[in-house]
């Protein structure tokens, strides 16, 4: 504290000053007053909803013109979202007060949005150049754009014929005072802001005054009078300053939003500002996300010597920044073809070309991070161009060869023999593995599938040609794995010159891709040490003789190959694979009428509903489970008239079964539409032994654009299935109705059938000598003669009750053999007793044989009987 001794008119002035400020603070805070009751009025004014609506669409298509003007496409896409929403909720208030017409500003912000996004997509460069959120906002905004903008074709269309022509009057004016009130906003903000700066410019003079004048001692004082000195030496003003501001409404928190946008054009402004003071060349400008500026490295002075040593030592030092991090890899590949020119025009050799071309294809490999994710199409057609290069070079010179085996030591680039380190299998695994993510990465459905496919092409070409220089120059395996990529490119085409070798109709002599397959498949056979090449060759070839309709010959490979043992403990491409081949198998199977084997193939496939996943692929899935349907009825229809009242009747087929539960569930049953349904009736009527009502519905124009279209050969596949339904509906009929006949004639059955005669001998034979029916035929009279062994129902009741029974018996027996301690304290029993008795497995033979015969002497013509029954038991 100073003392009283020294006050002097610097006192005085200090006084005036401080009085100054506080009329200062005093006007603020009455203004401050009086501005908050504005904005208490304003609040209170009520606004129509047309108001509300046309303000809170204006307020969007502010946003959306900063973020045109900023790039930002994620935040473009959600402000146009937005849009969309907020007039979706205007329509109401559009359709009572404009009457349905569209407002013009709106048009007016679809039309420059339109141009906008135009502009962007057709500048490629600069699409490349965005990010990864902004290229794909972009492509999302493109495509929900046109999807909008549909609607208003027609309003678009008149706003493009006079696009100056001002919009409403009414919108116009509100335009205007918007702007107008924006502005005002904008001054007032700086003129408070002036304000507000130097009052607490003062008050923390004020702070600091007092701050110093507790912490100064007396020695320590400054006896200069300086005006601001003077001014924070008051003590009075300081604590009455903040007590009172703590009771004003602060000004500053209502415009906060024109802050935040005022400091959003600041950074503009001065960038602007910044690239024209920016003459003197000191500083370079970073673009944002990239790496951090890396000086290159000079190839060769003027004076040096370019040889294969300074070469490959210059190679050395680029590719030891790969996988650093902040190595800018586009510069890196740059580089490296900039080496690659300087070893050609000084023309230092084939092998340091081949060194430095196989060390750009890496690189261009790195430049794709993501390994999960595929190559952009341009980069990867370079690496295809690169890949042919090398190729050629290798194939040129036959003393030139790379592989792994070379060390670094045993390279050699200068003197023959010429060995060069790295291995051209990988880098064409990895061409083939990319290659098959782009495919995936396309719909399979569009027109870029297609483009995509074409390129499979030029993948052959460069496969031939690794293929031609690893049978001279690479070892055993090398050229397995080669014959392997060879045989997935080939291996589900279908060649119609071999079909026709497959039918006879061409010599066995002629190259089909049968005979190549055989000859690739089998030097794998003989030459692979490991089983994941020799399993894929296998399931491969057995995929190719079966889309070739050579079942016998596929189905002898896959039984003899016992894949189905081992193949759960491959990897997951191979697994596919195999679910491929025994779909490809039963179709096969199919084709050539074995309907069981068909069945039995695609059962494991289509019983459990997974079919897509189990295939990955969501190609033909209804052909298959047409084909199995199909395959089960043929199957389950003639086996369910059999075993009519078999009360352990075994389910062959769940899901056939399931299908034909749904339809009996059903109230009323209208005519079949689907696939499912059209099996389901065709079974219906197999049943009832109408054969051409079930031909019918199975072979229609219908069911032929979907199914029976597909397969190569159709009228042949048409032609079997119509003749698989006449020989099953005849079973089925002989199954189900034989307990009416006492003989029926084969000529007859020949007739209702239109079978041949032979064919109606044929399966009736087949099922006597298979016990299926109990009956004998009659050559001379052609007829079928019954023997009426069948049980009624009443008799079939009773031997089932026997069957449980003597089931009943056995557990019994089988638990005494198995724990003696029950016959403790019994007369007799233990081993003696047993062995005289006999044991346990020799009385259930003994029991067995003796039912054998009882059911063989049923069998040969005696009517049964319940006592006959017991009688022979006790025999």
């Amino acid at each position: 504290m100073t003392s009283r001794f020294f006050m002097s008119d610097s006192e005085s002035e200090s006084e005036s000053s401080e009085e100054e400020i506080i009329n200062e603070q005093t006007g603020i805070s009455a203004a401050a007053y009086v501005f908050s009751e504005d904005e208490e009025d304003t609040k209170r004014i009520v606004r129509s909803a047309k108001e509300k609506r046309y303000e809170e669409l204006k307020n969007i298509i502010r946003s959306i013109k900063n973020y045109k003007k900023n790039k930002d496409m994620s935040n473009l896409l959600s402000s146009f979202e937005d849009l969309c929403r907020s007039y979706t909720k205007t329509l109401p208030v559009v359709q009572k007060e404009e009457g349905g017409k569209t407002p013009r500003f709106f048009i007016r912000c679809l039309a420059e949005l339109d141009e906008f996004i135009q502009t962007v997509w057709e500048d490629k460069v600069g699409r490349k150049s965005m990010s990864k959120n902004n290229a794909k906002g972009l492509t999302t905004l493109r495509q929900k754009y046109r999807k909008y903008a549909k609607e208003y074709d027609t309003d678009l269309a008149v706003f493009r014929e006079n696009p100056d022509r001002a919009d409403s009057d009414a919108e116009v004016e509100k335009e205007d005072q918007d702007d107008e009130s924006e502005d005002e906003n904008n001054l007032m903000d700086a003129a408070t802001f002036k304000k507000e700066s130097s009052v607490t410019k003062s008050a923390k003079k004020f702070q600091k005054g007092s701050d110093d004048e507790e912490d100064d001692d007396d020695d320590s004082i400054d006896w200069g009078p300086d005006s601001d000195d003077e001014t924070s030496s008051s003590d009075g003003g300081g604590g009455m300053f903040p007590l009172r501001e703590k009771f004003l409404k602060k000004t500053t928190d209502r415009d906060d939003d024109d802050l935040k946008r005022k400091r959003k054009r600041l950074p503009r402004e001065n960038k602007a500002k910044d690239e024209e003071s920016d003459d003197d060349g000191g500083w370079e400008k970073v673009k944002r996300g990239s790496s951090m500026p890396m000086e290159k490295p000079k190839m060769f002075g003027k004076d040096d010597e370019i040889n294969v040593n300074s070469v490959h030592k210059k190679l050395n030092e680029i590719m030891a920044a790969r996988g650093k991090k902040g190595t800018d890899r586009k510069e890196q590949i740059e580089l490296l073809h900039e080496l690659l020119n300087v070893a050609r025009d000084n023309t230092l050799g084939p092998a340091i070309l081949v060194k430095v071309q196989f060390n750009i294809i890496m690189s261009v490999y790195d430049y794709n991070p993501s390994v999960s994710d595929p190559m952009k199409v341009e980069f990867w057609e370079k690496v295809v161009l690169k890949i042919d290069e090398l190729l050629d070079m290798l194939i040129a010179d036959p003393e030139l060869s790379i592989g792994e085996q070379v060390t670094e030591e045993t390279e050699s680039l200068e003197k023959p023999p010429l060995l060069v380190r790295g291995c051209v299998l990988t880098i064409v695994d990895r061409m083939d593995e990319e290659f098959i993510k782009l495919l995936k990465a396309c719909d399979a459905h569009s027109n870029e599938y297609i483009v995509s496919l074409r390129d499979e092409i030029r993948v052959c070409a460069i496969i031939n040609k690794l293929l031609k220089y690893e049978e001279e120059h690479g070892m055993p395996s090398d050229i397995c794995r080669v014959y392997l990529r060879k045989i997935e490119h080939l291996y589900y085409k279908y060649e119609p010159r071999a079909a026709k070798q497959t039918l006879g109709e061409l010599p066995t002599t002629d190259d089909t891709s049968l005979a190549e397959m055989d000859r690739l498949c089998k030097y794998i056979y003989v030459r692979d040490n490991t089983d994941r090449l020799r399993t894929r060759a296998v399931l491969c070839h057995i995929y190719h003789m079966s889309l070739h309709d050579k079942w016998y010959e596929a189905r002898d490979l896959m039984l003899m190959a016992h894949l189905q043992e081992t193949i759960h403990h491959s990897d997951l491409p191979t697994q596919i694979l195999y679910n491929r081949t025994m779909v490809q198998l039963g179709l096969c199977a199919f084709r050539h009428g074995n309907i069981k084997e068909a069945h039995n193939a695609l059962l494991d496939i289509q019983s459990g509903g997974r079919a897509k996943e189990l295939l990955a692929q969501g190609l033909l899935p209804q052909m298959l489970e047409c084909v199995y349907l199909v395959s089960a009825m043929l199957i389950e229809i003639p086996y369910m008239a059999a075993h009519e009242f078999d009360a352990r009747r075994r389910m062959i087929s769940k899901s056939f079964h399931h299908q034909l539960k749904n339809s009996e569930r059903q109230s009323l049953v209208g005519p079949p539409e689907s696939m499912r349904e059209h099996v389901v009736a065709a079974s219906k009527a197999m049943r009832n032994g109408n054969w051409k009502q079930c031909r019918n519905l199975l072979l229609n124009d219908k069911m032929n654009a979907k199914v029976w279209d597909l397969f190569h050969e159709a009228d042949r596949v048409r032609k079997m299935l119509g003749g698989k339904i006449q020989e099953e509906s005849l079973r089925t009929y002989l199954f189900t109705y034989s307990h009416v006949y006492d003989s029926i004639s084969l000529i007859k059955l020949s007739d209702m059938f239109e079978l041949p005669h032979s064919t109606v001998h044929a399966i009736i034979s087949k099922m006597i000598i298979n016990e299926e029916i109990m009956a004998s035929l009659d050559e001379p009279t052609s007829c079928l003669v019954m023997h009426r062994t069948e049980p009624s129902s009443l008799q079939s009741l009773s031997l089932q009750l026997a069957d449980k029974l003597y089931n009943l018996v056995e557990n019994n027996e089988r638990v005494l053999d198995q724990k003696p301690f029950f016959t403790r304290g019994v007369q007799g029993g233990g081993y003696r007793d047993r062995r005289e008795k006999g044991n346990w497995g020799d009385r259930r033979d003994r029991r067995d044989r003796d039912n054998q015969n009882i059911h063989r002497r049923d069998r040969c013509g005696r009517k049964w009987y319940g006592q006959e029954y017991h009688v022979k038991k006790r025999i």
